[in-house]
């Protein structure tokens, strides 16, 4: 009976578990996160030789850091006993991983050019504070300033139920990452345009991710690596893009755009409703295990516009250029890439860019994207996936050699309330990003990914168009500043004092250490980040809106074998098996096992395989989400109570036998 009601009271999703599990995640945190030196912002030049073998190292820098950082979540309680759990066990050998791969990065770029210096002096990493301080103890909230839905807090851990981190996975969001957009104060308009401007807009509509294309891969920053991303993605236009793509797979692929000529494709992170719902992920890499939870949120509206330069004539883009805006690591990183932007229909001139908005009742979240608009013309892409474009000044000038190209304007909207947060997102949910389990899910890791698939021909026409100051394209239709269904309230949902600072629309005004901004560029003037597509610019020999040529991609990886499911988790590895890790880089047992658990060099193309796809008719199921109330572990009960009365029946009938 005893036994009965102990294991009754501790199943897993009653609530028994410690404030530090977080349960079907594996992801449990203690206030804390690992900041290491970002190596692929380092390497602006590699050679097209390396870049395949470079691109993998830097891959597995990614996946050894992901996994240190689930190492200490799980390891909260050792690291509180003994100071040097943490440095021994983790850091260390985080650090002799690191060391080994830049090595192999070093060796890479050699054998084809100049070794690069001072790449060992990043292998380093350190333990840092999150800064989602936990509540003093024994209040019942968690660290994000609310109580876990139906979880109590364990007394004496002094973490809360969310070991520190809070969110449902336990590694964010908080409170703290959240703030009224109507304390918001508006942005600078744009610079002037001048009298060479290129005034028009061609818009192209590619859908809302309807069929639910999603994966975890980036082609861009991670080719030939599966999970590259360690988060997920929506996709939208080009139906072909998974890890092993290759520029001609995306030209031969399907488009969900509805000009046929558009087969680019727009990525970007999902957003999550983080109220207990278990998706598909929720044992993927990517997704639950790396603390990716929640209900995916389709978009509302995605709106796909290419806007002009308020100096001068734009030039076509080139086939299969690429552009990362933002930055994914910028919680650790700082804010020199970011590039979030966050609002409300109906404030859209209140831009916050290390904050969600918490948005007025009728009003929806919005998400904006103003990528690069300068363009070395030479490069599709570059080693660090940055330098072969650029922003413009505050002005709306390009930077010497370069010039300008028409400028993507992303804009998404969703229908999600405003949470609760004094409870935790008890009554209404925490919404948030995906990001790296070690970037907290913080607003301004948000970012957006790009792959011109245009037709050569309807490239042309957009730059014309531009120029010409007309308005084009099959998503013209679309009204970019739409209104929200009722009329914003002043007033929105009450929030807790957890923001300590005042949050501004101004890119140089960080807020709780997460600065949000425009790359490159200061104050708020600057020419990208203006209302109505105002903000790039540029010199050159632009006006005849045509661009040579350049070389093709080498040493792209072999297709992947793709299926006709429209809903995708999980990219498969090239002749549907599952490669083998590779024998340097890392401990190894016996049976060749990765013994501290932080990742080995691998042959690109690794780890899982093809998710099987579950029936269409619903794509979520609820998840249990730690509990512990009184209700639900008395139901837990029953096979205990009724062995107490099977244990009272036999007293009585031993009682009696023994009297007759």
């Amino acid at each position: 009976m005893a036994a009965n009601v102990y294991a009754s009271a501790t199943d897993g999703g009653s609530g028994g578990d410690s404030a530090q599990t977080r349960s079907g995640t594996g992801v449990r945190t203690a206030g804390s996160t690992i900041d290491c030196p970002d190596v692929g912002s380092k390497l602006t030049s590699v050679p097209e030789q390396a870049r395949g073998e470079v691109d993998k190292e830097l891959a597995l820098l990614d996946e050894q850091i992901a996994k240190a950082y689930q190492r200490l979540s799980e390891s909260a309680q050792q690291v509180r006993q003994d100071s040097g759990f943490a440095d021994s066990a983790i850091m260390n050998p985080l650090k002799d991983k690191r060391a080994a791969a830049l090595e192999r990065i070093a060796i890479a770029v050699d054998r084809v050019g100049d070794r690069p210096e001072g790449l060992e002096a990043l292998a380093a990493c350190t333990v840092r504070d999150s800064g989602n301080q936990a509540p003093a103890q024994g209040d019942g909230q968690d660290a994000d300033g609310g109580q876990q839905p139906g979880r109590q807090q364990e007394q004496g851990d002094g973490q809360g139920g969310q070991g520190g981190n809070g969110g449902q996975a336990g590694n964010g969001p908080v409170a703290a990452d959240y703030a009224p957009i109507t304390g918001v104060q508006p942005t600078a308009d744009g610079p002037r345009q001048g009298t060479n401007a290129s005034r028009g807009s061609f818009a192209t509509d590619c859908g809302v991710n309807e069929n639910g294309l999603f994966n975890s891969d980036n082609i861009i920053a991670a080719p030939g690596v599966t999970n590259g991303a360690h988060h997920f993605h929506d996709y939208v236009g080009n139906q072909g893009n998974n890890a092993f793509a290759s520029d001609q797979d995306l030209a031969d692929a399907k488009t969900s755009c509805a000009d046929q000529g558009d087969k680019s494709s727009y990525y970007w992170p999902v957003l999550r409703l983080q109220n207990g719902t278990q998706e598909r992920d929720a044992t993927s890499p990517g997704g639950g295990i790396e603390g990716n939870a929640g209900e995916i949120v389709t978009p509302k509206q995605v709106t796909l516009t290419f806007v002009g330069n308020p100096r001068g004539k734009v030039t076509a883009m080139p086939r299969l250029l690429r552009i990362i805006t933002g930055d994914a690591k910028s919680f650790v990183n700082g804010p020199a890439n970011a590039n979030a932007s966050w609002s409300c229909t109906g404030f859209e001139d209140r831009q916050l860019k290390d904050k969600y908005p918490l948005c007025p009742r009728g009003s929806d979240v919005v998400r904006t994207f103003r990528f690069q608009s300068c363009w070395d013309g030479r490069n599709i892409d570059s080693a660090n996936h940055r330098t072969h474009v650029a922003f413009t000044d505050a002005a709306g000038t390009c930077p010497a050699g370069f010039r300008p190209i028409p400028q993507l304007v992303q804009r998404i909207v969703y229908d999600v309330d405003a949470p609760s947060l004094e409870d935790g997102g008890r009554t209404t949910p925490l919404f948030a990003v995906d990001s790296f389990p070690e970037q907290l899910h913080k607003p301004v890791t948000d970012h957006g990914d790009f792959i011109n698939v245009f037709d050569e021909d309807l490239m042309r026409e957009m730059a014309d168009c531009v120029n010409d100051g007309r308005t084009c394209g099959a998503g013209a239709e679309a009204e970019p500043g739409g209104t929200p269904e009722e009329e914003p309230q002043e007033q929105p949902t009450k929030t807790p004092e957890a923001p300590q600072e005042q949050p501004t629309g101004a890119p140089d005004a960080p807020q709780g250490g997460n600065a949000g901004g425009k790359p490159g560029d200061t104050g708020d003037g600057d020419g990208d980040q203006g209302n109505g597509g105002k903000g790039d610019g540029g010199k050159g020999d632009s006006g005849k809106g045509e661009t040579a040529k350049p070389p093709e991609r080498g040493g792209s990886p072999a297709a992947a074998p793709r299926t006709g499911e429209p809903e995708v988790f999980a990219t498969p590895t090239p002749g549907g098996g599952t490669a083998n890790a590779g024998e340097q880089g890392g401990s190894k047992d016996d049976a060749g096992e990765d013994t501290d658990g932080l990742g080995q060099s691998q042959a690109v193309g690794t780890a899982t395989s093809a998710a099987p796809s579950p029936s269409p008719p619903s794509r979520t199921e609820p998840q249990a989400v730690g509990s512990g109330g009184l209700a639900d572990t008395g139901a837990q009960l029953w096979p205990a109570a009724a062995g107490a009365v099977l244990v009272i029946a036999g007293f009585v009938v031993l009682r009696r036998v023994r009297r007759g």
